[in-house]
């Protein structure tokens, strides 16, 4: 093969390497999702905290030895191990499946057969994209098919799928289909309004813009329900 033909392979490799980045930024600049399950290695538990702890204590160091800080400071020599606690045990705390809220449901002895809204749930989770924060509210309902959930168990499903790398639309699917096995019917909606801090903090830097997302299953689907559902969410509560 020629020198010339060798030139070429390299140029096209070259090429195909920089189009693909530009394709992944372009995907997480816009914010695309690719799955409705988050995106988890085969070996992702082989670890434990304690060892994924130490490893990201490192990482974080480095980056910031990198960006020039000076880690001999009172204030920032802690910063690596604080980091790393803080991705393990609780912002990405909801990756661990055995942190998954156990969610007893109990029966509808009171035969009640309306929707069931618990709204305004806070919503802290983490764009995966620029890793950094998305902040809001969760709104979630479901109608009984002869069983019931305790209501701080919703707000803790949602507490759990939040606290992981996220999409809006991929968590707001989590969180229907969780309550759906648990509640064992299609009768459950969540819609999310929330603040993405990689859109109002940076790139466009709109600070005044949110995202909302929906997902309805069941009952919820049809357009009266529906409405209901939306009505119940947009009423002000006051004590």
């Amino acid at each position: 093969m020629s020198p010339y033909n060798n030139e070429k392979l390299y140029y096209k490799f070259r090429m195909g390497l920089k189009n693909n980045a530009e394709k992944l930024d372009t995907i997480g600049d816009n914010h695309i999702g690719t799955s409705t399950e988050t995106p988890m290695r085969s070996d992702a538990f082989t670890l434990s905290a304690d060892e994924k702890i130490n490893i990201i204590k490192d990482d974080v160091q480095h980056i910031m030895e990198t960006l020039g800080l000076d880690l001999n400071d009172d204030s920032l020599k802690g910063t690596p191990n604080r980091v790393a606690k803080m991705f393990v045990n609780e912002i990405f705390g909801g990756l661990d499946p055995t942190k998954k809220p156990k969610a007893s449901t109990f029966e509808n002895k009171y035969q009640y057969g309306e929707m069931l809204v618990e709204k305004n749930i806070t919503l802290y989770s983490t764009c995966e994209h620029h890793f950094l924060p998305i902040v809001g509210r969760a709104h979630v309902a479901y109608i009984s098919n002869g069983t019931v959930v305790g209501l701080s168990k919703m707000n803790r499903i949602v507490d759990h799928f939040s606290k992981r790398p996220q999409v809006q639309e991929r968590l707001t699917i989590q969180i229907v289909k969780e309550l759906q096995n648990v509640l064992n019917t299609d009768d459950v909606a969540c819609v999310i309004d929330a603040k993405h801090l990689c859109v109002n903090s940076r790139g466009i830097r709109d600070i005044e813009s949110s995202t909302v997302t929906s997902e309805f299953g069941g009952k919820f689907k049809d357009k009266e329900t529906k409405r209901e559902f939306l009505n119940y969410i947009q009423l002000e509560t006051k004590f």
